[in-house]
């Protein structure tokens, strides 16, 4: 009756635009209440938070949501180079310029393309390994988990590697800003990222421009050249959506990892299994996706009238689709809240749903497995030294800092 009364308070205290720092540390049993009591919940500034498996899945897949944003960025970002990046790039847009941008980015993705990366990516996994192993005291997210991504995207974007420095913090003052709610500093630097950023691909696509690499191996050039019809994008669209393609695959592969890692030493009995059985590393990654999901929320704003598990709403309505609730449901996964890298079938919402399924996911996996098998195989000792600091965000779960010691 207690559990039950605490569950009913969470539901009744809870606004997506005023989080509390207990939450953002651990979202899980707001998210169960949500879930138990009230599934399909009013938030209240009119939008719907969606907690159920089923409920998420199917809004991912109705045509009768739309993925725009400028109705909600337009107020919070006013006329600025945030509203600029984030209303053109291909997460927050409809066809047909989601349909163009990710059928020139879809070449990319292909096993071929990803096969070429898996050596070269490999490789910058043992150096970075080699590096720990001559620190022992490290920091998981940023002397490994981070460094993986940006050096991924930078390779496809065949962007020079003494060039490479300003990623990460770009990337990490974008994203920052799509939290429900920002302050003025987040703001602030989230604008100066992207006009900094898009200065940046200017010069780079003017001087690719003039060089088209024809390979097959540089998205930037791809993106350049077009689709062979004449269909090109426009520089503004060119320029955003490369911002795009590093903030998509930077943070959540981050996140990924340094979340699969930490699970594990949370749970030494699935690291023991997963060393003795290394076979398992691919349902293992599944199972770090499912269980902390990099992104845990997502949004659909409702085109028609529309009803969601049982319930009428009007066109218009906000939808915020709480996929790290989704992904613990037990009405889909037994036993939830316990990570099982057996587990199968697995069919998480990690990487969204129909039209907008990530595109990137496939290198997402590779990356994660690559990652994690080669730090649980490199080091039989690993050990937490210090309390690790999460990130502090909602839609983005990950950490800023966790320290690690190997011996």
């Amino acid at each position: 009756m207690a559990k039950q009364s605490s569950d009913i308070e969470l539901v009744r205290r809870f606004d997506p635009r005023a989080l509390t720092r207990g939450f953002l540390e651990d979202p899980f049993p707001t998210y169960h209440a949500l879930r138990q009591h009230a599934p399909v919940y009013r938030c209240p500034d009119g939008s719907v938070f969606l907690t159920r498996y089923d409920d998420v899945n199917v809004v991912y897949r109705d045509r009768g949501f739309s993925s725009d944003k400028k109705i909600e960025f337009a107020p919070k970002f006013g006329d600025s180079p945030l509203f600029t990046h984030h209303t053109t790039s291909l997460v927050f847009n409809d066809p047909p310029l989601h349909t163009r941008v990710r059928k020139l980015l879809m070449p990319a993705f292909t096993p071929r393309a990803l096969k070429a990366l898996e050596a070269p990516l490999a490789a910058l996994i043992e150096r970075l390994l080699d590096r720990i192993n001559g620190l022992g005291a490290f920091d998981l997210i940023e002397d490994f988990a981070a460094a993986i991504p940006v050096q991924v995207i930078g390779d496809l974007l065949r962007i020079p590697e003494d060039e490479r420095g300003p990623l990460r913090d770009w990337s990490l003052a974008i994203l920052g800003a799509l939290e429900a709610t920002i302050s003025e500093d987040v703001e602030r630097r989230g604008n100066q990222a992207v006009v900094e950023f898009s200065s940046y691909l200017e010069g780079l696509i003017a001087a690719r421009s003039k060089a088209l690499i024809e390979d097959g191996s540089d998205v930037l050039s791809a993106l350049i050249a077009g689709d062979g019809s004449g269909d090109r994008l426009s520089l503004q669209a060119l320029v955003q959506n490369c911002i795009f393609l590093l903030n998509a695959g930077h943070e959540t592969t981050t996140n990924l990892i340094g979340n699969g890692i930490a699970a594990l030493l949370d749970n030494p009995e699935q690291l023991a299994l997963l060393r003795d059985r290394p076979e398992l590393i691919n349902s293992a990654v599944e199972e770090f996706l499912r269980y902390e999901s990099s992104n845990q929320l997502g949004n659909r704003r409702a085109t028609e009238p529309v009803s969601i598990g049982g319930e009428d709403f009007p066109a218009g309505t906000l939808v915020t689709l709480c996929i790290g609730a989704a992904n613990r449901d037990p009405a889909v996964f037994v036993d939830p809240d316990r990570l099982d890298i057996t587990r199968t079938p697995n069919p998480h919402l990690a990487f969204g749903g129909g039209a907008h399924t990530c595109a990137g996911m496939s290198l997402a996996r590779m990356e994660g497995r690559i990652a994690i098998e080669g730090m649980v195989r490199r080091f039989a000792n690993l050990e937490r030294r210090g309390s690790p600091v999460r990130g502090g965000r909602a839609r983005f779960r990950g950490f800023l800092n966790y320290p690690m010691q190997v011996g």
